[in-house]
């Protein structure tokens, strides 16, 4: 009896070291705790999903939920107090800022044109580029009918044009490079980035627009299977030059982006939106992580980091909260 008891003893002595050792690990970790919930575009999603996880580490006490859904949904749930952040890939609108949003630039990326691998005039695509006025042709006077006309040859080929069914940042960044808006664009209305890009990966004729993210692979860093990305004519001299060309890989065309090669738009800046200026302990740390230490993430996940300047604004806005 007196061994049993010694032995249940002991098992509680034990039990009781780890409590208090789990106790310190969580102390050396953070104390913060709650819940912090994201929704909005496809664009910044990825990258939040990663920043989510490496601050998750450093404060195991968070639970972040994030859902992709348009850059549309997450602005109109910010602002409605249904989310904490708003995962936003276009500029704050006035009348957006008049209801309280604040804005958080965090990462930069850019919209490419998509096409499908087996494009009937794809070499003929690849040299000669898609400049802005075919862009147009395609997009908004839909005079651009057939392949033969945005490629430059005879062929009659139909085009099979996608568009955005959702409100988000990337059709109104493809739009505003043609100085339009999201609700000009012309094309079969798909939802999301990943419909888009499986649109244009089961048609041979189709031509579309995505994100980087959904263009390339993130592990092999070359374009997704079935499409590739169009390169932009971006003197308009009819052809793709040698200082053009940069969309081999996923490194280089953020390299290229970085360098102010790319147009922008549709090159663009992203943003965490609130709705007024945070004073939750958590998302305020969240939001300090992303725009220090979380800026590292950014070019392994495939996107470009901001400059010293944009992202000093951003942490000006959460001072010493």
């Amino acid at each position: 009896m007196k061994k049993v008891f010694l032995s249940v003893l002991a098992v509680i002595v034990i039990l009781a070291v780890a409590v208090s050792c789990g106790g310190r690990r969580k102390a050396a970790q953070g104390e913060l705790s709650g819940e912090l919930s994201l929704s909005g575009a496809f664009a910044l999603y990825p990258l939040v999903v990663k920043w989510a996880e490496e601050f998750q580490k450093i404060h195991p006490g968070v639970r972040i939920d994030i859902s992709a859904g348009g850059a549309g949904k997450g602005m109109t749930d910010v602002l409605a107090g249904v989310v904490d952040l708003g995962m936003v890939s276009r500029e704050v609108y006035p009348p957006e800022a008049a209801k309280g949003a604040v804005s958080f630039a965090v990462a930069k990326d850019a919209v490419v044109a998509t096409i499908n691998t087996e494009n009937p005039v794809l070499a003929d695509l690849m040299k000669r580029g898609m400049s802005r006025g075919v862009a147009s042709g395609l997009w908004i006077s839909e005079e651009y009918k057939t392949w033969g006309q945005v490629a430059g040859t005879a062929d009659h080929t139909p085009v099979h044009l996608y568009t955005r069914s959702d409100a988000c940042g990337a059709a109104e960044t493809w739009a505003l490079w043609m100085d339009k808006k999201q609700e000009d664009l012309a094309g079969t209305a798909v939802f999301g980035d990943p419909g888009v890009a499986q649109a244009v990966q089961r048609d041979r004729l189709g031509i579309g627009f995505n994100n980087l993210s959904y263009t390339y692979d993130e592990n092999t860093r070359l374009p997704n299977p079935g499409m590739l990305p169009l390169p932009i004519d971006v003197d308009g001299n009819g052809q793709i030059d040698p200082e053009e060309s940069f969309y081999e890989t996923k490194d280089r065309i953020i390299e290229a982006i970085a360098a102010g090669k790319y147009p922008s738009p549709p090159a663009r800046d992203l943003y965490l939106v609130t709705g007024g200026i945070p004073e939750n302990p958590a998302l305020v740390a969240f939001l300090r992580f992303i725009l220090t230490d979380g800026q590292q993430y950014n070019v392994p996940a495939g996107y470009i980091s901001l400059s010293e300047e944009k992202l000093q604004r951003g942490l000006d806005l959460i001072g010493k909260k």
